[in-house]
């Protein structure tokens, strides 16, 4: 019987994660990973099961992580457990559904749609400035300046401050990283989030005195009817500046990589252009930008006919999910066309993407836009590397160029 790496971390899973995860479904799908510490799940319908059942399943990281510090690390995780533990993805049932309720109407495809032309105007902007040069290190270029543009438009914050932003929310993004192999982790976390606090702050205060059509406004309303704080209001606005541009920067790179990597689905896309819709579904299945989530077991409970205690900790695959031969056919390879497309790259259950909509409307801009304009892009790198996360799916960089003329 072949043994099984439990390191999650290795050089060669961050590099390829989807070979990594399909050995595990093949021997062992609903795997204890000692290293870990927790259950590893790589079926299609274990990750399903897993992801719907919010009764079993818990997705309040900052109540599990309470219980795991001492109260000198409570002390210093403070700033960072008062905005995070009023993030809708870190609760539970009844304060989540109360909180979705809330949230839902302003994310729906039709609520989203309003935002297009601005979103198609950004795209177009960036395009205008790139497409003569040739090359671009497309991250820092391209993938990263489309959705923070975006989400700073949707709060009312000037464009002029997308560079700090980035800054404090990568520093946030040091508290996410399942290995903290940073001795400043928790420094550097709670510096980025004091940032965007403070920068949001005077920001929520001028729309509470000049409201406009922009989202904290639109928060700021719930706020008025007791349905929720302004501690509430800026801990979803850190979220949507976090999450928001962090996952669609990394699919706009994941997607680009993918259609380099096959030019003849790049030429499809090209001539093509009304399959756009199936495109995105299909980039999102092939190489999400959120390998996988977290969630922890509140009773007993079997999944893939093994028992999972109460207490133990479960690392849901969605990359793996997407990559299920008994789900999908061929799914290492890509095919726009594909339909159906059930993949679960925003997850599933009441924890489904609250921007899913929002991120599939830029992407389909994104992608719209340089196949039309660009022709296939070429590589240059030989070497591409990945954050070392286990989470994320997150190139380091992606320098590539193009004909110009």
């Amino acid at each position: 019987m072949t043994t099984i790496s439990d390191d999650l971390m290795a050089h060669d899973v961050i590099l390829d994660p989807h070979s990594y995860y399909h050995e595990i479904r093949e021997t062992d799908p609903v795997h204890w990973n000692e290293r870990w510490g927790g259950w590893v799940l790589t079926k299609y319908d274990d990750v399903v099961q897993v992801l719907r059942d919010s009764t079993h399943f818990s997705s309040d990281r900052m109540a599990f992580l309470d219980k795991e510090l001492t109260n000198e690390q409570r002390d210093a995780y403070a700033p960072i457990f008062k905005v995070l533990s009023k993030w809708i993805v870190f609760r539970d049932p009844p304060m989540h559904t109360k909180l979705r309720l809330l949230l839902n109407p302003h994310f729906t495809p039709r609520a989203i749609e309003r935002y297009r032309p601005m979103v198609r105007g950004i795209v177009k902007r960036l395009l205008d400035k790139l497409e003569g040069k040739g090359q671009m290190e497309l991250l820092n270029d391209f993938a990263y300046q489309v959705p923070m543009s975006v989400l700073l438009e949707l709060i009312g914050a000037p464009l002029v401050d997308r560079e700090k932003v980035k800054e404090w929310s990568e520093q946030l993004g040091a508290f996410f990283f399942i290995r903290a192999d940073e001795p400043r982790r928790r420094e550097i976390a709670c510096e980025g989030i004091n940032s965007l606090v403070e920068y949001l702050r005077p920001i929520v205060a001028q729309r509470r005195e000049h409201p406009g059509v922009d989202l904290i406004s639109l928060l700021l309303g719930a706020e008025e009817t007791g349905d929720i704080t302004e501690d509430d209001v800026i801990a979803t606005c850190v979220l949507l500046v976090f999450g928001g541009h962090e996952t669609t920067m990394n699919l706009i790179a994941n997607g680009t990589l993918a259609l380099i990597n096959h030019p003849d689905q790049w030429d499809l896309l090209k001539q093509n252009p009304g399959i756009i819709e199936n495109a995105i579904e299909e980039l999102l299945r092939f190489d999400g930008s959120v390998k996988a989530t977290v969630r922890w077991v509140t009773e007993d409970v079997t999944v893939g006919g093994k028992l999972i205690k109460k207490g133990d900790r479960v690392l849901v695959s969605l990359s793996a999910a997407n990559r299920d031969p008994g789900k999908f056919q061929n799914p290492d390879v890509l095919d726009l066309t594909r339909d159906p497309n059930p993949h679960v790259a925003f997850a599933n259950g009441i924890h489904v993407c609250l921007g899913a909509a929002l991120a599939r409307m830029e992407l389909q801009e994104v992608f719209t836009g340089i196949t039309q304009r660009l022709p296939c892009p070429v590589l240059e790198t030989e070497n591409l590397e990945y954050h070392a996360t286990v989470v994320n799916r997150a190139l380091e960089s992606l320098p590539i160029s193009w004909k110009v003329g």
